[in-house]
């Protein structure tokens, strides 16, 4: 079961090493500069093709409207299909998660009554959304079964999908996994691929570590080990290491400076108090396609959805204490453009890409960077515009502002009276 605490883990905005140049004289520049034009050329003007993946992949991949590999698909799918393990961090929208389904869908020899791939993450909204990345790739592999398992709904159905239709991938949060590998309902005694997304939140917690090693005992010696994470600290990367053998490392745009393009950022400075009546102030100006109000808690969730939806504005809320199909149908909903306004726990900060999202409003200032840059990266996703305002009413917050602004080299400025809605919305 996933809790309040199990932020949800996923993509971020796109960011940019912003590297320190002074002492490079012209031509050094100029040099560094075409470096860097040819590798973006040499990225841009490969295709999919290179990568000799099976036909019905690329058939896949074409329906799906992907053209050219991203950078990091770029480095790390010719690797993860010859079998290699792989550390992959990468901003979020980068398509990493077509990284792990495409390796596994072009090695995958599926066999009868065999699970063979195991994908974990750390919550069940994450997990119902890689099940639909795998679907829509495997299109024309119709052999290849898939199947989602998470808290929150009887594991006595899990068992029936497990005995009477076995699928090849599990996709699904720890807890559960390990339930039904413990109960002997899921046998983990043929897994050839073993995957974390969003590894760093999974092996952060302590309770969640202990199950996936426990998960990971289960399984046999000779594997193929993939994790991948937006955020990847230099104390989480030793303990990621413990589970590989000799990983392929790779990390686009480490470090900690790091600029978010295409997102326009603002701070509102207010009292508690003051706070309902400047939201609705600025969804009544704001264009928005999609947006995202993010909360400290469940009670203030709750609150501030009935309030908005009082003031005529036809929100729905997400937090952990729903039931899993409620959360599970509050997330579509949104997803398929039903509803424009959500208002959410940290849940929904972490790995969950809807791509007409533009907005991010944080309601209540996060706790800490790290989940100020997950929130904001639901607006503007990789190659697109966004907005991402956060209301500032106390010490603590500005604190977390300030933090914001030097560890990722970003000025975030006061709201102006007007925003010009073309820095966020795609013309």
């Amino acid at each position: 079961m996933t809790t309040e605490n199990d932020v949800d883990i996923s993509e971020l905005t796109e960011y940019d090493s912003e590297e320190d140049n002074a002492g490079e004289t012209a031509p050094e520049k100029q040099q560094e500069q075409k470096k860097s034009d040819d590798t973006y050329v040499a990225i841009h003007s490969s295709g999919f093709r290179e990568f000799l993946l099976k036909p019905e992949l690329l058939r896949a991949i074409g329906d799906c409207g992907f053209e050219h590999p991203s950078e990091v698909q770029h480095e790390c799918i010719p690797q993860a299909i010859l079998g290699n393990d792989v550390i992959c961090q990468a901003k979020s929208g980068m398509g990493k998660t077509a990284v792990f389904v495409l390796a596994v869908l072009q090695q995958l020899d599926p066999q009868p009554g065999e699970v063979s791939t195991l994908v974990m993450c750390h919550t069940r909204e994450l997990a119902y959304q890689i099940c639909h990345e795998f679907d829509r790739f495997k299109k024309y592999l119709p052999a290849i079964k898939t199947a989602v398992f998470y808290g929150g709904i009887p594991a006595q159905q899990n068992k029936e999908t497990l005995k009477t239709d076995t699928p090849h991938i599990v996709i699904g949060t720890p807890g559960r996994i390990l339930q039904l590998a413990e109960e002997k309902a899921l046998d983990l005694k043929k897994i050839k691929y073993f995957i974390l997304d969003e590894c760093d939140k999974m092996l952060e917690s302590l309770d969640m570590r202990r199950d996936i090693q426990k998960i990971f005992k289960l399984t046999p010696h000779q594997k193929q080990v993939m994790m991948f994470s937006a955020t990847l600290s230099d104390t989480i990367r030793p303990v990621v290491k413990k589970f590989m053998h000799n990983p392929l490392e790779i990390y686009i745009n480490d470090g900690s400076k790091l600029t978010l393009h295409g997102l326009k950022q603002y701070f509102v400075q207010l009292q508690e108090n003051e706070k309902n009546r400047k939201l609705v102030d600025l969804l009544d100006a704001l264009e928005f396609n999609q947006v995202v109000i993010f909360v400290r808690s469940v009670s203030r969730c709750n609150e501030l959805n009935k309030l908005l939806q009082d003031c005529n504005f036809p929100s729905i809320a997400i937090h952990g204490s729903m039931k899993q199909e409620e959360r599970i149908d509050r997330y579509k909903q949104f997803k398929d453009f039903k509803s424009r306004i959500m208002v959410a726990t940290n849940i929904f900060g972490r790995g969950i890409d809807i791509e007409r999202v533009n907005v991010v409003i944080n309601y209540d200032m996060p706790e800490n960077s790290d989940t100020y840059l997950h929130r904001v990266g639901r607006a503007g996703r990789f190659g697109t515009k966004g907005l991402a305002i956060s209301f500032v009413s106390s010490e603590e917050d500005g604190k977390v502002l300030n933090d914001v602004q030097s560890r990722f080299t970003v000025n975030v400025p006061e709201l102006p009276n007007e925003i010009d809605s073309s820095t966020y919305m795609q013309s």
